[in-house]
């Protein structure tokens, strides 16, 4: 079997965020990572090296991913003959819990652990 670095994936690139950008770490725009935009020429070109000195270490797909089978990382809805596929109810989250949940996910927003993504719908997860 082939790993991802022999023969790169190619990948479907989704509009970033305005402090991110698209870099490569293989030939003909292959191995496809996410950097901060705000990094200086001297400090992208520093990262890029080390990434590019242990990409074998990087998950590329989840065949590259050692000693972990990639039917545990990976599901199968199983539908009865006929079964129509439905979406349930959107539930409705403890009101004492809402205002725990808000404050939470604004602390991860400002600490930059996660960020909105442009691919989503607009809605907020919290109104």
């Amino acid at each position: 079997m082939s790993n991802s670095i022999e023969s790169p994936h190619v990948l479907n690139q989704k509009t970033l965020l305005d402090f991110l950008k698209y870099a490569y770490l293989g030939l003909n725009e292959t191995l496809l990572v996410i950097i901060s935009s705000s990094l200086s020429t001297d400090q992208e070109d520093k990262v890029l090296a080390v990434l590019k000195d242990h990409k074998e270490v990087i998950g590329w797909s989840v065949a590259d991913l050692k000693g972990i089978s990639p039917s545990i990382c990976m599901h199968q809805i199983f539908y009865e003959d006929g079964a129509k596929p439905f979406r349930d109810v959107q539930r409705r989250l403890n009101p004492n819990m809402h205002e725990v949940v808000k404050n939470e996910i604004v602390k991860w927003l400002d600490a930059g652990i996660i960020y909105p993504s442009l691919t989503a719908n607009g809605l907020l997860p919290f109104r």
